[in-house]
């Protein structure tokens, strides 16, 4: 968890670097201070003139989008790694523990089940990462196609007349957030059945289609409840940031908010992070069920797993 917290963190951090390096772009392009661009009461405002700046500016806006994408891509590469690592702890976790979920639970299956180490998490970064790479390949050209068609849609000239109606346009966001859900649940199934099963990316996809079609109902039951602790977790973050947000400004008081702020942004990661490697391991379990069941499985000619 404090693994792909810090990681998580860090891809963020870097990720801002050349938007806040663009913001201040813009406010010198139009000879300002970057500060008075901070200070617009109007997000839109703030929005517009940036966008304007930089298409007026065609290399800054080269420049800009180079350094996003520099960070983008070098930042997913390293969570990809983190991922491969984590998921492998996982596996070997979950192989050693046994039926802990059977009473009674005792300190020593909890020692046995503990199979962390760097040496573990290492190995799995140098297995698994290249196959974990091609996998966000897909997954970014997928999220590309998503994008183009949400595009289209909003910016087509034949759609026009479905823009008069935006109850269209909600729907259709809302149809993309749909399509993101499952395209990520899909590929972390992807990501669990390759490090499961040691096969590659194409060997894997019958495993997932099998997985799916067996255990919908399960499958279902786990993402709900993990995309419902999700929002609980935000909702309470949200509510604890505007909290104390009303005695930021109390004197003496307020200088207690930004630590607490600080606390509250640490465990609101550290919560997420477990929320996602309990479903990650909830998916991992359902996937060994089903493999006990002995349920022939057929792969590609160049898998590596063939299974009976």
């Amino acid at each position: 968890m404090l693994v792909q917290f810090v990681a998580d963190t860090l891809f963020k951090t870097l990720l801002a670097v050349p938007i806040v390096g663009g913001l201040v772009l813009v406010a010198l392009t139009v000879g300002g201070n970057p500060l008075e661009l901070l200070r617009l009461d109007d997000l839109t405002q703030t929005v517009s003139t940036m966008v304007g700046v930089l298409l007026a500016q065609p290399f800054a806006l080269a420049a800009f989008v180079a350094a996003l994408g520099v960070v983008m891509v070098g930042g997913s590469i390293m969570m990809f790694a983190v991922k491969a690592g984590s998921v492998t702890v996982l596996l070997a976790g979950d192989r050693a523990a046994g039926a802990v979920e059977v009473p009674p639970l005792r300190f020593s299956a909890l020692r046995e089940a503990n199979q962390a180490s760097l040496e573990r998490f290492s190995q799995g970064v140098r297995r698994l990462f290249f196959r974990y790479l091609r996998l966000g390949i897909a997954l970014t050209v997928t999220y590309g196609m998503i994008a183009g068609a949400y595009l289209a849609f909003i910016f087509g000239p034949s759609i026009a007349a479905a823009l008069a109606n935006p109850i269209a346009v909600t729907l259709v966001s809302l149809l993309v957030l749909v399509s993101i859900t499952l395209v990520n649940f899909v590929y972390l199934l992807m990501q669990i059945v390759v490090a499961a099963e040691d096969c590659g990316v194409l060997a894997a996809v019958p495993h997932v289609a099998r997985l799916v079609r067996r255990r919908t109902k399960e499958l279902g039951q786990a993402l709900a409840a993990i995309l419902a602790l999700m929002l609980m977790a935000t909702g309470a973050s949200i509510l604890a940031t505007a909290a104390l947000g009303l005695i930021a400004f109390v004197p003496f008081v307020g200088l207690a908010a930004l630590p607490l702020q600080v606390f509250a942004w640490l465990v609101r990661g550290v919560v997420f992070q477990y929320v996602g490697l309990t479903g990650v391991a909830t998916y991992l379990r359902l996937h060994f069920a089903l493999q006990r069941a002995g349920i022939a499985v057929h792969t590609p000619p160049d898998g590596r797993v063939t299974r009976a």
